[in-house]
């Protein structure tokens, strides 16, 4: 008798998921405890394991479904059975027209994968976009779980085998050219006279629906406007001390401690001196009180295959360089693979956000309710500035603090940046708490 396959326990309050990516198709052999699912909450990506060794008999929702806990999404079969097949040919009939999802990729088209890599693990969505863009999955390096290919790796792949052109889209049929009567004396031209009818036939377009982390990102972003009084302060800060104290200490640093000594853990001790003297940036509203938290967690924004993730440092003002250090690239290690739990992205009483790292000069960010506040580091740049009466050239760095006007005042807000780039310019600061 078939085993089902149900939706496990989400996390506090998340009651529903998406239904992201198959990763085993009907009538293929399956582990005990090996991922045959991974589903999509507001938060994070959790994989759904198989409850026996067997075979996946039968899919019963699609890519894309919303699910809630507990629901059935699938069914195993235990030990290798083969009257999955027939379960198998009715989902791949729903998931790909083209024909089963095992059916070997075609030999005869020049540019599609060889049979030989048919046994691949590829998700029947996978399996089409290959299919569809002619690549070769032995050559793709998956981004997925445990290296798994993805949709995206695939549409990656096939762009830079065009040579880096125009963004792949899924293939749609070509809108017929209709003829356009020559333009009468006086008339307003109807179109850029500078575009072909050939160029006008290549306007193509994508649709693709919303994972369930792009809406909850959207929504609480805009849920932060609707609500909070949002105000950005700016500064700027000298980055010499920092990048000298690296420079002088790195190798030691990363010997005895087996990592790299990076900026996120000055900017992070920074913040945690200088939330001591401006409490109200650590601190959030709840209805009609105010929580002032004695403790600092830092939400630390990540980016991650399927967006922005902000996963928490919690007690950070009680870590050491090295701790906050190793806890930022496992976080980061983490994010990549997909691996981040509910409870490590829930909860932050402050975020510091680095767009610099994309190469960001200035932003206002928003802040993550219901936190109060929010630090945004940006790219270092070397900028003439006026030193003791002389202009010298120095790695500035731009510092930008968004916050709630209802909780934080503006004499707060700045002060606290001013704290901040104190610590920065002087990192003696941080050891003997000034």
């Amino acid at each position: 008798m078939p085993t089902d396959v149900k939706v496990p326990a989400l996390g506090e309050s998340i009651t529903e998921a998406t239904l992201g990516q198959w990763l085993k198709a009907p009538g293929e052999a399956v582990a005990a405890d090996e991922p045959i699912a991974s589903l999509e909450t507001d938060k994070v990506s959790v994989e759904v394991n198989a409850p026996v060794a067997g075979t996946l008999a039968e899919q019963l929702v699609k890519e894309g479904d919303t699910v809630a806990v507990g629901a059935i999404i699938a069914r195993v079969t235990e030990g290798a059975s083969a009257a999955a097949a027939p379960a198998k040919e009715v989902a791949d009939a729903a998931t790909n027209p083209a024909g089963p999802a095992e059916t070997p990729l075609p030999r005869e088209n020049e540019h599609a994968p060889a049979e030989e890599h048919a046994d691949l693990t590829l998700s029947p969505a996978v399996r089409r976009a290959v299919l569809e863009h002619h690549v070769d999955p032995s050559k793709i390096h998956g981004t997925g779980k445990d290296g798994r290919i993805t949709k995206d790796d695939v549409l990656a792949a096939a762009q830079a085998k065009e040579g880096g052109g125009a963004p792949v889209h899924e293939p749609e049929a070509r809108p017929p050219v209709t003829p356009v009567a020559p333009a009468q004396a006086g008339a307003p031209a109807s179109r850029d006279p500078g575009l072909r009818r050939d160029d006008v036939s290549e306007r193509k377009e994508e649709r693709v629906r919303m994972s369930r982390l792009r809406q909850t990102i959207a929504q609480r972003l805009k849920d932060a406007q609707n609500t909070a009084a949002l105000l950005t302060t700016f500064n700027d800060v000298d980055m010499s001390a920092v990048i000298d104290a690296r420079a002088k200490y790195k190798d030691l640093f990363e010997k005895k401690h087996g990592i790299r000594l990076g900026f996120m853990g000055f900017f992070v001790k920074a913040v945690a001196l200088a939330a001591r003297d401006i409490p109200a940036v650590n601190a959030s509203i709840d209805g009609d009180e105010i929580v002032y938290h004695q403790y600092l967690d830092v939400s630390v924004a990540v980016s991650a295959p399927k967006g922005l993730v902000v996963p928490v440092i919690r007690n950070a003002d009680a870590m050491s360089f090295a701790e906050i250090e190793k806890a930022i690239a496992a976080y980061g290690k983490k994010a990549k693979d997909g691996t981040l739990t509910i409870d490590e992205m829930t909860g932050g009483t402050f975020t510091i956000s680095n767009g610099g790292v994309f190469g960001s000069l200035l932003s206002t960010p928003i802040i993550n309710p219901p936190q109060s506040a929010v630090l945004g580091m940006h790219r270092i740049e070397e900028r003439p500035v006026a030193v003791d009466g002389q202009v010298v050239v120095r790695p500035m760095m731009y510092l930008a603090l968004s916050y709630d006007h209802r909780l934080v005042d503006g004499r707060e807000a700045v002060t606290f940046l001013v704290r901040v780039k104190e610590a920065i310019e002087d990192p003696t600061r941080l050891l003997i708490d000034l």
